[in-house]
């Protein structure tokens, strides 16, 4: 049998799991712990879970060896320490039998009720789907099993549940396997753990994950915790005793505790501080739980005048709780012998919160107020799931934001109202606009943080005052998505997008497919309806313009496209006039909502140019000697011929920088220069002077094409004092 994962806090914490047993034994220890809450018929109903689930699963084996039964009285075991009610216990222990067995929701439901079956319905596995590779099928999984947690929480309270048993009882399986599910623990299951509030099982799940990820660090890290216990008591029992005896002068009932960090924090702190175990003062953190609110700030006060805090590293979470519902107040303080000392300092009922989450609700049938705005915080943030799942989004996508949204670190803000919003660290202006409401995001023009106007790619802090400007005409603008990172914004946009650009990406996607189907000598025209369909149908897709959407986007390459196609149209003859070389694609502009000029290199037009596929921005253009196109090494698969339209009547950007003498006057007779050239300065800028006799000037000028840009710099350089002129890539 897998041992459970040690824990090494000082302190016996209030929701303990439930240690690993062997089978003859976990009946009796579920018993125990379902005595303590449930009803007599309703233990009688889990033990009746209990005679199927054995029947249903006899014979089978575990990987280790054992019943597998012992895996859902397990699961159960751990469900219940968070005296989750009758139903959640019954479809901890029926998890497995509708995907493993013949037993059906159906007949669960007879037997049962409804309700028992809809949760198990949640928690079974997926169907067997044909995905384009294994990471789909990861995705798809996440997909589903979040969205049945968002119709009923207590999906995924089972679900961590049965990872966490899944998870100590690791070791069994080979290697690879164990590799794969430690990882997708520590993406997904360990940070919503921490979403809900369920730091218990979060840590265990870090800590485990870390195990088998890094197996040499933990081994090492491990054994450099139990070395260095012994040389660190006695100074963690004087800094206990030095707590309790200010605590007791400020007349304080308070209980104040030691604890050990876990593996997986140290390693988190050695690699953010790029430092060895040795250098890592802090693996000791304090906890004081006191009676009330007033009491736990006389704490910080009794504690800042024992200790000197250290500055900026204050954290008031009582007053703006954590998204998950955690409250308590964090400082950190200069102990005996230049130690520093972390400390908590929370009451009795945030501790609960703190350790059980959403689950504080059953386990502790608390009234309080802050549980029930966790429960609501918790439910708008399933229900945000459920708008991203509207918006038609692949299941990677919806993945890639759903991790976003899991990402510990957050700013908290204020709405002009004074109400706080709380979003993940590096988030803008237009995250925080998408936050309060949908329209407000599609709608917004400006912002003002704390009375100012700021770019709307300004990234937010905490403490930040934002009030968004909208305007009922505006729209949003596909840069954005090169600089807003909640899942929410990011999905937003991308609707939006799909639908404004719906047009120039089929319009793209047609050009980028007959290129394709050329270089096969495949004559567009020749391709009927009856190709299409059977296309349409392979791909899972509802229309061609769908097909031509995702090539444009490049989530479909147009080369493997046509080859689908050819294979579809065996038989039909090909041309016999089609070049062998491919069309090439012409680019009037940066109008065109699908196509984007780089800002990397910022081409006009006479410059050679190549095209990039961008799934989230449509075709990017490229300079021939872009340094992006090295340093990224981009896939050649998505490169796309491209040329500027002939005669096109806009306007470009360019940046040059000129030296020139540093005297009175020079910079009218350039910009006289400029003008003469018929093109028109933006911006004008002067790089620090070095103390020389010249100076360097950088001007943002607009240019109708390379030929307009060679007359602007010969105007420039007919000026005496003129020693060098340089075309910059990046405007400044």
């Amino acid at each position: 049998m897998a041992k459970t994962a040690k824990s090494h806090s000082a302190e016996t914490t209030q929701v303990e799991l439930p240690p690993l047993l062997p089978a003859d034994r976990h009946n009796s220890r579920l018993t125990l712990i379902i005595k303590e809450y449930l009803q007599p018929d309703e233990i009688a109903l889990v033990w009746k879970a209990y005679r199927l689930s054995k029947k249903a699963h006899e014979g089978q084996k575990r990987s280790s060896g054992e019943d597998y039964i012992t895996h859902p009285v397990s699961v159960a075991c751990i469900a219940a320490r968070f005296h989750l009610d009758a139903a959640s216990i019954q479809a901890a222990l029926l998890h497995d039998v509708v995907e493993d067995t013949n037993v059906s929701l159906e007949s669960i439901a007879k037997q049962f009720t409804p309700q028992v079956a809809k949760l198990v319905e949640g928690l079974s596995k997926l169907d067997k789907i044909h995905f384009d590779d294994a990471s789909h099928a990861q995705a798809e999984n996440f997909r589903k099993m979040l969205l049945a947690m968002s119709q009923d929480v207590r999906v995924i309270l089972v679900k961590l549940a049965d990872r966490l048993h899944n998870m100590q009882t690791l070791e069994h399986l080979k290697p690879e396997k164990r590799l794969r599910i430690a990882q997708e623990t520590l993406d997904i299951y360990s940070p919503i753990a921490n979403r809900l509030g369920l730091n218990n099982l979060y840590q265990e799940l870090e800590d485990l994950a870390f195990r088998y990820i890094h197996p040499l660090r933990y081994k090492t890290i491990h054994k450099a915790i139990l070395a260095a216990r012994g040389n660190r008591k006695e100074v963690v029992g004087k800094i206990l005793d030095d707590i309790n005896s200010k605590l007791q002068t400020y007349q304080l009932k308070a209980q104040a505790t030691g604890r050990e960090k876990n593996e997986s924090s140290i390693h988190r702190k050695m690699l953010k501080k790029h430092t060895s175990f040795s250098q890592i003062n802090d693996i000791y953190a304090f906890r004081i739980i006191v009676e009330d609110q007033g009491s736990c700030y006389t704490a910080l006060g009794a504690l800042h005048s024992l200790y000197k805090p250290i500055a900026g590293k204050f954290k008031d979470y009582i007053a703006i709780p954590k998204a998950n519902g955690y409250q308590s107040l964090h400082t950190t303080l200069f102990g005996p012998f230049g130690t520093p000392v972390e400390v908590q300092i929370r009451t009795e009922s945030m501790h609960n919160l703190a350790e059980a989450g959403v689950a504080a609700h059953w386990l502790y049938k608390t009234k309080d107020s802050h549980v029930t705005q966790l429960q609501q915080q918790t439910n708008q943030w399933l229900k945000k799931l459920l708008e991203m799942q509207s918006d038609e989004l692949d299941s990677l996508e919806f993945l890639e934001h759903l991790k976003i949204d899991l990402f510990p670190d957050e700013v908290y803000v204020f709405t002009p109202k004074g109400k706080i919003l709380a979003l993940p660290k590096g988030s803008s202006t237009v995250d925080f606009a998408y936050a309060v409401h949908s329209d407000v995001g599609n709608h917004a023009v400006a912002v003002k943080i704390n009375q100012e106007l700021v770019p709307l790619r300004e990234e937010i802090k905490t403490g930040d005052h934002i009030e968004i400007i909208t305007a009922p005409l505006a729209k949003p603008n596909p840069a954005w998505m090169n600089f807003v990172i909640t899942g929410k914004a990011r999905s937003q946009i991308r609707s939006y997008l799909r639908s404004a650009e719906s047009n120039d990406l089929v319009i793209l996607g047609y050009s980028m497919l007959n290129n394709a189907l050329k270089a096969f000598r495949i004559d567009p025209d020749l391709i009927k309806k009856k190709h299409w369909d059977k296309l349409i149908l392979d791909y899972h897709l509802k229309s061609k313009e769908d097909v031509l959407v995702e090539i444009a986007l490049g989530k479909k390459v147009n080369v493997m496209v046509a080859h689908q196609l050819t294979n579809i149209m065996d038989g039909v003859k090909k041309t016999k006039s089609q070049s062998k070389f491919l069309d090439i694609i012409t680019i009037k502009g940066s109008d065109d909502m699908a196509i984007e000029l780089a800002s990397c290199c910022h081409p006009i037009p006479g410059d050679p140019i190549l095209g990039y596929i961008n799934k989230d921005r449509g075709l990017i253009i490229h300079t021939h000697d872009c340094p992006t196109i090295k340093k990224y090494n981009l896939d050649p698969e998505r490169w796309v011929d491209v040329e500027w339209e002939p005669n096109a009547d806009k306007l470009y950007k360019v940046s040059l920088s000129v030296l020139v003498a540093n005297e009175t006057g020079m910079l009218a007779k350039m910009a006289s220069a400029i003008a003469q050239a018929s093109s028109n300065i933006e911006n004008v800028s002067f790089d620090e002077s070095d103390g020389s006799n010249f100076v360097s000037i950088n001007f943002v000028v607009q240019v109708k094409d390379r030929i307009h840009l060679a007359e602007v710099i010969r105007s420039l350089r007919r000026i005496s004092k003129v020693s060098r002129i340089n075309r910059l890539k990046t405007i400044k």
